[in-house]
């Protein structure tokens, strides 16, 4: 986020933080700062993102089984704070953001919550991959 005016065009959403203590054994402690997506107005920019489908998953390791190949799995943390977005947003600080409390903050980053965080990871994601030399599947794009 960045400190500034209201611009033109801009609309106003509401933040908060949400603390999570995981049960892993390590009672690893977690924050994530959360717009309230669901009080904004439907962006116009494509909120939908895919998800890979289950079938897809099975097959793909099962001819990797089959072809005795190596698979390697990883999630991505923060992955939505990877993702520039197309909403056009702005919150006031909370006491959560500290000296910059009270503060006008332009949102220029995907934060969960948002409607279009999902689409804005999910392109992020592809484009990163197609850089690195993957190529999807003719049959799932998600693969």
């Amino acid at each position: 986020m960045k400190i500034g005016k209201i611009k033109l065009g801009y609309s106003s959403c509401s933040t908060h933080m949400i603390f999570d203590i995981k049960m892993d054994g390590a009672f690893t402690r977690k924050s994530s700062f959360v717009a309230d997506g669901h009080k904004t107005k439907p962006p116009a920019a494509i909120t939908y993102s895919s998800v890979v489908s289950n079938d897809s998953v099975r097959i793909e390791l099962t001819l990797a089984s089959l072809n005795n190949l190596e698979v390697a799995l990883c999630g991505v943390r923060n992955a939505y704070l990877n993702a520039q977005f197309r909403e056009k947003l702005w919150t006031i600080a909370g006491p959560e953001i500290g000296s910059e409390r009270g503060s006008i903050m332009i949102i220029f980053r995907s934060l969960y919550g948002l409607k279009s965080s999902g689409a804005a990871q999910r392109a992020k994601l592809a484009e990163t991959m197609s850089t690195l030399q993957y190529r999807p599947t003719q049959v799932d794009p998600d693969v």
